[in-house]
Parts: structure tokens; C-alpha cells; sequence
């Protein structure tokens, strides 16, 4: 790795650590807010505001695309399955599309992680 590679990657690292940080402290500020606003009708009106929701939801959405990214550069980086090295080529030949086969095989396997994180939810207590 070359040493602009390495600088790169070690940017790459601090921001993932500033996001990180950034989001515990967003976590904990709407926790409070929540449990705040039950009884203050005003916060509970405020909270409830579109512009609020719709920062939420833009949030919550780009979350989830990350979320299915870094479970697809998991796959590809740590992988040493026969499917990981056929991810790796297929990204090297084609660009970020998977082969159908394997594009289904990770959808089965998406939908059974998150059946059973679903059924696990329901003895987990929320944060």
C-alpha cells in the first residue's frame, strides 16, 4: 500500500470515529427528548413538526443504505468463501453489480439474519 493509500485510509478512519462519536451524542440527545416530551406537550409538538420528522427520516434512511453497504464491504473484504472471491472478481470485471445467483443467495440470506433478528427483538430491551 502506497503511502497516499495509507493516508487515505487513515482519514477514512478518523471520520468513521468523529461520525461514530456523532451519533451516540445525536442518540442520546433524542433519547432525552423522548422521554422529555410525554410530559411536555410543546417538545411532543415540536418533535413531532415535519421539518423534525422529515430530518429523522433522512437520517434513518441514510443509516439503513450504510447499514446494507458496510454488511455487502464486510462480505467482500473478509470473506474467504468461494462467493467472496467470486464477489471480488465480479467486481473487478463488471463494477458494484452481483451475478443473479449470488445477488439472490445474499438476499436469502439477508431475509433469514433479519428474521431472526426480529424474532430476537422482541426479549431485547431498547436503548
Amino acid at each position: 500500500m502506497d503511502r497516499e493509500s495509507r493516508d487515505s485510509m487513515e482519514d477514512i478512519h478518523l471520520r468513521i470515529l468523529r461520525v461514530t462519536d456523532d451519533l451516540g451524542v445525536i442518540q442520546r440527545e433524542l433519547n432525552c427528548a423522548a422521554m422529555q416530551a410525554p410530559t411536555d406537550p410543546e417538545l411532543m409538538e415540536a418533535l413531532a413538526d415535519p421539518p423534525e420528522m422529515e430530518s429523522i427520516q433522512a437520517l434513518k434512511a441514510a443509516l439503513d443504505q450504510m447499514r446494507h453497504f458496510l454488511w455487502f464491504y464486510t462480505q467482500v473484504v473478509t470473506s474467504d468463501s468461494e462467493m467472496g472471491e467470486k464477489f471480488r472478481e465480479t467486481l473487478r470485471q463488471d463494477g458494484p453489480a452481483p451475478i443473479p445467483e449470488m445477488e439472490q443467495q445474499f438476499q436469502n440470506a439477508t431475509d433469514a439474519i433479519m428474521l431472526r433478528y426480529l424474532a430476537e427483538s422482541k426479549f431485547r430491551k431498547p436503548n
